[in-house]
């Protein structure tokens, strides 16, 4: 098959879905936006009929104004030379601490690495993974640091305590003209 029957039955095959829009970024780029519950089903029918059995990453876009998280499943086929995004919404905030989705670990056993980082940095629990235990933040206490209204400097100056530190030989660089001439709070507005 050349990249136009491929595309031709991919199409097709996407029909399949309900209620998804699929928007040809190239010959050899697909956009899919699909509804979060039928996620797994378009998963599933990717990599068990077109293919597309290497997931190479899940992203993660926090929408507070929306007050969603996006998640993008990036799914390649080594048979069509072909990468295919898949973008969902899910609800940003619950009455719980974080928020949930399901994993797709059944289906993309790479996805718990994903799902793992996804959970540790925007605090989304993937309901049915089985690393859902920190790994990089293993001393972390704070709100998940990639959601856009973690504010980082308030953070820091809740939680750290902290002492001048102006040592002899810095002295000596800043009499000499180097260093810091203006300090940050002194900067802001």
């Amino acid at each position: 098959m050349n990249c136009d029957e491929i595309n031709i039955w991919l199409d097709t095959l996407l029909e399949e879905i309900n209620e998804i829009k699929v928007t040809r970024k190239s010959e050899r780029r697909v956009r899919v936006d699909v509804d979060a519950s039928s996620l797994p089903a378009l998963l599933e029918l990717l990599k068990g009929k077109a293919s597309y059995v290497h997931l190479s990453a899940i992203s993660c876009v926090d929408w507070p104004d929306d007050e969603e998280f996006e998640l993008v499943y990036h799914c390649w086929s080594y048979e069509a030379k072909s990468l295919l995004s898949a973008h969902t919404r899910i609800p940003r905030n619950t009455c719980e601490e974080f928020a949930h989705y399901v994993s797709i670990y059944d289906i993309y056993k790479p996805a718990g690495f994903f799902e793992r980082d996804i959970y540790e940095m925007y605090g989304i629990y993937f309901e049915s993974s089985p690393f859902m235990e920190k790994f990089i933040l293993t001393e972390w206490n704070g709100p998940p640091p990639m959601r856009k209204d973690f504010d980082a400097e308030a953070y820091v100056n809740e939680t750290f305590n902290w002492a001048e530190y102006n040592p002899d030989w810095l002295q000596e660089i800043t009499e000499e003209g180097g260093g810091i001439e203006i300090r940050p709070e002194d900067v802001r507005l």
